[in-house]
C-alpha cells in the first residue's frame, strides 16, 4: 500500500511541560487537549507496538527517532484493541504510507482513537529536558484548548494526576476472564493477572504448551487457586507497583502454594514487593527497544525491549534473603546503561522475572529464550510434584 497523506497545513499545537516550557508546533492526530506524564521512546521502528501497548496508559509518549508513519498501520502489529498513550509527540510524521502490509495511515489512526499529539517540535530539545529534570507531567493542547492563556495551561498540567502513588491496572485490564487453548502438546494451564498484557505475550505462551486464562486485574487469590493451574504469570502494565498492594498479597498467596511464578515488566516490580524488596521511580525510566541488560548467569548481554519507570530496588551482586520468608534471591540481570536491577531469580522457590519485554513486540529477539526457561520451569516441578506424591502413596 501506497497513499499520500494531505498536504494541508496542520492547526497550531503547543507542548506544555510540568516546569513551564513551552514547544510550539502542529496538531497531529485529533486535535483538543489531553494530559500526562511526558516520556519518551528511543525505538527507531515499532511504533505501532508502542502506541498499543497498555503499559503506556496515563502518559503521553516522544518519539526520538525524527521520522515516523512511513509505514502506516496494520491490525496484525497491534498489541491491544486500542491506543493507550495519553497523546502523541513527533517531529517529522512521514506524509507518504508505503508499505505492502499498511492498511491504514497512523494518523488516521490517533484520530480514530481520539489520541491528541503534535509534531514539528524539536524532539531532542524535549528529551534533553526529559533527561535534566525527569519524566514530568504535560500537556498537549490545539483546536479550541489553544486559546487558553499559557498559564491556564499550566495549572492545568500542575493540576494533573502525578504517576507515583497511581495505581491504573483496573484501567487496563481485562473484565471478562478469556482462555487462549495451548499451541500443540499441553503441558499445563497457567494463569495470566492482565494488568496490561501484550498480545504477543499470550501467543508465546501458548504456543509453548499452555493454556493460558488471563484473568481480570481484581480477582481474588481464591478463585486463582480454584483454577488449579500449574503456573501463574504476571504481566507489564502501567503506574506504580507501591500503590498494588492487593496484586502483592495475591502473589504471595500463590507463591505459598509452590506454584511456578513468571513475571516481566509490572509483574518483576510486584515480585520484588512480594519478596520483600522496595521499588522506586527512575528519573526518566527506560523505553525503547534497545537496551543492553546484563544475563549474571551466562554473561551474555542481550539487547531488549523496555518500558518502565519504576524499578526494584535490590542488591546487585550477592545473594539476599528474602524478607518475607521466600529463602534466598539474586538479581539475575541488570542494566548496563545505570545498573538498574532488569531480573530477579529465586534460589529456592520455582519463581523468576525480568524487568523488560522479552516479547519483542516490539524488540529485538535476545530474550526469547525466558519463555523456553519458564516453560522448563514448569515441567520440572510439575515431575518434582508427581515424584513426591508417588513417594507418598508408597509410604
Amino acid at each position: 500500500m501506497t497513499t499520500q497523506t494531505s498536504f494541508s497545513p496542520k492547526p497550531p499545537a503547543v507542548l506544555v511541560l510540568e516546569d513551564g516550557t513551552r514547544f510550539r508546533g502542529d496538531a497531529y492526530g485529533a486535535t483538543g487537549s489531553t494530559l500526562g506524564e511526558v516520556v519518551f521512546a528511543t525505538g527507531m521502528t515499532g511504533y505501532q507496538e508502542t502506541l498499543t501497548d497498555p503499559s503506556y496508559a496515563g502518559q503521553i509518549v516522544m518519539m526520538t527517532a525524527p521520522h515516523i508513519g512511513n509505514t502506516g498501520v496494520n491490525s496484525t502489529d497491534e498489541e491491544s484493541s486500542r491506543i493507550w498513550v495519553s497523546g502523541f509527540v513527533v517531529r517529522d510524521p512521514s506524509r507518504v504510507v508505503s508499505n505492502f502490509r499498511a492498511e491504514d495511515s497512523l494518523d488516521s489512526e490517533l484520530v480514530a482513537d481520539d489520541i491528541v499529539g503534535i509534531s514539528g517540535i524539536d524532539t531532542r530539545a524535549v528529551t534533553r529536558r526529559i533527561r535534566a529534570g525527569g519524566a514530568m507531567r504535560a500537556g498537549i493542547f490545539s483546536g479550541d484548548t489553544l486559546t487558553l492563556t499559557d498559564s491556564e495551561q499550566l495549572d492545568m498540567v500542575r493540576g494533573s494526576a502525578e504517576m507515583s502513588g497511581l495505581n491504573l491496572s483496573a484501567r487496563v485490564s481485562t473484565r471478562e476472564h478469556y482462555t487462549l487453548p495451548a499451541a500443540g502438546e499441553r503441558i499445563g494451564a497457567v494463569a495470566v493477572l492482565d494488568l496490561g498484557v501484550k498480545k504477543s505475550t499470550l501467543n508465546y505462551l501458548a504456543e509453548r504448551g499452555f493454556e493460558v486464562h488471563v484473568l481480570p486485574q481484581d480477582i481474588s487469590a481464591d478463585e486463582v487457586l480454584a483454577l488449579a493451574p500449574e503456573a501463574l504469570f504476571y504481566s507489564n502494565g502501567p503506574g506504580d507497583p507501591g500503590a498494588s498492594d492487593r496484586h502483592v498479597d495475591m502473589l504471595r498467596s500463590v507463591l505459598n502454594e509452590g506454584i511456578p511464578y513468571f513475571g516481566i515488566c509490572f509483574g518483576n516490580q510486584l515480585l520484588g514487593r512480594a519478596l520483600g524488596f522496595g521499588t522506586y521511580k527512575l528519573p526518566f525510566g527506560h523505553r525503547g527497544i534497545n537496551q543492553p541488560v546484563l544475563d549474571k548467569g551466562t554473561g551474555r548481554v542481550e539487547i531488549t525491549s523496555h518500558n518502565h519507570g519504576f524499578a526494584v530496588d535490590a542488591p546487585i551482586e550477592g545473594i539476599s534473603d528474602s524478607a518475607e520468608g521466600y529463602g534466598r534471591v539474586e538479581v539475575s540481570h541488570y542494566g548496563l546503561n545505570d545498573n538498574v536491577v532488569e531480573g530477579l531469580n529465586c534460589l529456592d522457590i520455582p519463581a523468576f522475572s525480568v524487568q523488560y519485554h522479552p516479547e519483542s513486540a516490539a524488540g529485538p529477539h535476545d530474550a526469547m529464550y525466558l519463555f523456553d526457561r519458564f516453560r522448563d520451569m514448569v515441567i520440572a516441578q510439575s515431575d518434582h510434584t508427581d515424584t513426591t506424591n508417588n513417594a507418598g502413596e508408597n509410604n
